[in-house]
């Protein structure tokens, strides 16, 4: 889908499929002249072009009016730096990967390319990051502070995406936190070991969700880094003098995110360290009470294995009271292990 933002006498003018806006309005036999001469017209006045899923028709028209190479989607997956930033006569390419669908819970990452020219910014994307979704309405409402210029509108795109990759930083550490609780609450309190176990079972998935979203994120800083370092260096010719203040503090912005991010990553490995610890705990003090109840059942063992013995010179088979001492030796022999253990502290 193709759609375009222009601002005409301070308003924001919004068109989805660009093309067949042009052409639908017009009598069938000067749609194909309309589709070759006015689209082009319409395309080069657009502020920011957004190519979200483009056909091959779209891409040809905009790089037609616009007379810039786009990027294929096999391009943008290159993760070579000089495949991603580079400069190509008066226009920048800056690709980036940039994470989405986190509040579906089906989150990936994707490509996205931004071509600023000295006019127009055209974006290139095969999914929809909710920062995008945000931003579109925001400049609707505010187009003369938002839509001002080309490198505006990029900016100000990469500032809204900032603000949501830390509101989903501020979102993971709470998620985190609460992990965090219960799994030391499921450790303190005398659950039962089904709600204990489903507990920490419930913690592992959560630190796994917050391990991937973090990595991902971190993934989405480190494009953003990469492309505003970039954008520095040709700040010059690309982005006017009023908004090269805005680079610094993006720059800032994503330095103390990555930060926060490291951060978080740290202390999911820790309370993964903590929750495997706890498990451990549990399994050991499992098999110490097996070991006990083995070490405590052998003595007995062996008395029942002795007098299970066939031989006929054994006196003790003619006691009167055999049988019954047998039995109390054997429960004898049993509490005497688990009175010792307990009496070392190992119980």
């Amino acid at each position: 889908m193709l759609t375009t933002w222009t601002v005409e006498d301070g308003r924001c003018r919004v068109r989805e499929g660009a093309m067949s806006d042009i052409t639908d309005a017009l009598p069938n036999e000067a749609r194909e002249a309309a589709a070759a001469v006015a689209a082009p017209e319409a395309l080069r006045r657009a502020i920011w072009i957004d190519l979200l899923n483009p056909t091959p028709a779209e891409e040809k028209a905009v790089q037609a009016a616009l007379r810039v190479e786009i990027p294929t989607r096999e391009e943008m997956q290159e993760i070579e730096s000089s495949s991603r930033l580079y400069r190509e006569d008066d226009a920048l390419f800056l690709t980036a990967n940039f994470l989405y669908g986190v509040d579906s819970g089906e989150y990936s990452s994707t490509a996205i390319t931004f071509v600023l020219t000295n006019t127009t910014l055209v974006t290139v994307r095969y999914a929809s990051p909710k920062a995008f979704t945000v931003f579109s309405a925001r400049a609707q409402r505010q187009p003369v502070s938002l839509l001002v210029s080309a490198d505006a509108v990029m900016l100000h795109l990469f500032e809204q995406i900032v603000d949501r990759l830390a509101d989903i930083l501020e979102r993971v550490g709470a998620d985190m936190d609460r992990a965090s609780q219960r799994t030391f609450r499921a450790a303190r309190t005398n659950l039962k070991a089904n709600r204990r176990d489903d507990q920490l079972k419930e913690t592992l998935i959560t630190l796994g969700q917050v391990g991937e979203v973090t990595t991902r994120t971190s993934e989405t800083l480190l494009g953003l880094n990469r492309i505003l370092a970039f954008v520095s260096a040709e700040k010059a010719s690309a982005v006017r003098k009023e908004n090269q203040p805005l680079i610094k503090t993006l720059v800032r912005d994503v330095r103390s995110l990555v930060d926060h991010a490291n951060f978080l990553n740290s202390k999911a490995q820790f309370l993964l360290d903590a929750v495997l610890g706890v498990i451990n705990v549990e399994q050991n003090a499992i098999i110490k009470t097996f070991t006990v109840a083995s070490v405590a059942l052998m003595p007995p063992t062996l008395i029942a294995s002795i007098y299970g013995m066939n031989y006929e010179n054994m006196p003790e088979l003619k006691w009167e009271y055999g049988y019954p001492l047998a039995i109390a030796l054997m429960i004898g022999s049993a509490i005497l292990p688990v009175w010792y253990f307990r009496r070392k502290g190992w119980l």
